[in-house]
């Protein structure tokens, strides 16, 4: 019996023909099934750009909304598309263009955080097929579920040691705190897009609402109209005093 000493090497006839079969490349990304109703698209695309506006200095994460996940070969034959209304992605380039999220295409990385926009038809899987393929195949951190017609449904997981969704204790308010993202995520009472609602939003650690662009742009257009308008109110009390001493204001200028 010929022994092989543990430094031996194997000759070249000893390695095995073969390749891994290569991953599919005829996926698709589009199924042509839109989202629930005009409101579901609307909170998704509030949680994307108000995300995006608050990490605009930030290109190390990717975040989509409505996208497939492909993550197995058997998924992507089978046509078992899983899509979340939202998710996130953190250190990885957030820049370039995706059609969806291939695992096998982004060096093994799943999703981070999910929101899902729950409705009568898919709550059931939201909460039990999809929840459980996060958790056990994904391990996404941070999973979160809500009705954008039920003010009562928002529920949260974070995920345990044992890849195991614990569920989340709400604040006072009724907001859960998403540790990965650093934000609450919580109710808001306003109109968006020519709707009026509540809208699932995020709110710092301080609780303020993180903004929206538009909204952002409201905010420093009004906090320049009172920067103004308080160096208006000083230069009028310069003048008066100015006048009250015997002096002409206009003579300073």
């Amino acid at each position: 019996m010929t022994n092989i000493t543990e430094n031996q090497s194997f000759s070249a006839a000893s390695v095995p023909d073969w390749e891994p079969t290569p991953p599919p490349t005829d996926l698709i990304f589009d199924d042509g099934e839109p989202l629930e109703s005009n409101r579901h698209r609307i909170a998704m695309n509030v949680l994307i750009r108000s995300l995006q506006q608050a990490w605009s200095d930030r290109d190390d994460y990717f975040v989509g909304g409505n996208m497939f996940v492909y993550y197995s070969r058997t998924q992507a034959r089978n046509r078992d598309f899983k899509g979340p209304d939202f998710f996130v992605v953190l250190n990885v380039a957030g820049t370039g263009s995706r059609q969806g999220w291939v695992v096998w295409d982004e060096e093994g990385r799943y999703p981070d955080v999910i929101v899902e926009l729950m409705s009568p038809s898919t709550k059931n899987a939201d909460l039990g097929e999809k929840k459980n393929i996060y958790a056990g195949v994904f391990r996404t951190r941070d999973y979160f579920v809500f009705d954008p017609f039920d003010t009562n449904s928002l529920q949260g997981w974070r995920l345990d040691a044992n890849f195991r969704y614990q569920p989340l204790a709400p604040n006072e308010r009724g907001w859960l705190w998403c540790e990965t993202l650093g934000f609450w995520l919580g109710l808001w009472e306003g109109t968006i897009d020519r709707e009026t609602a509540p809208w699932l939003r995020f709110f710092d650690r301080e609780e303020n609402l993180v903004f929206l662009p538009e909204e952002a742009e409201r905010q420093r257009a009004e906090t320049e109209r009172q920067r103004a308008e308080i160096e208006r109110q000083r230069a009028e009390r310069l003048a008066a005093r100015l006048r009250e001493l015997g002096e002409n204001p206009d003579d300073l200028i």
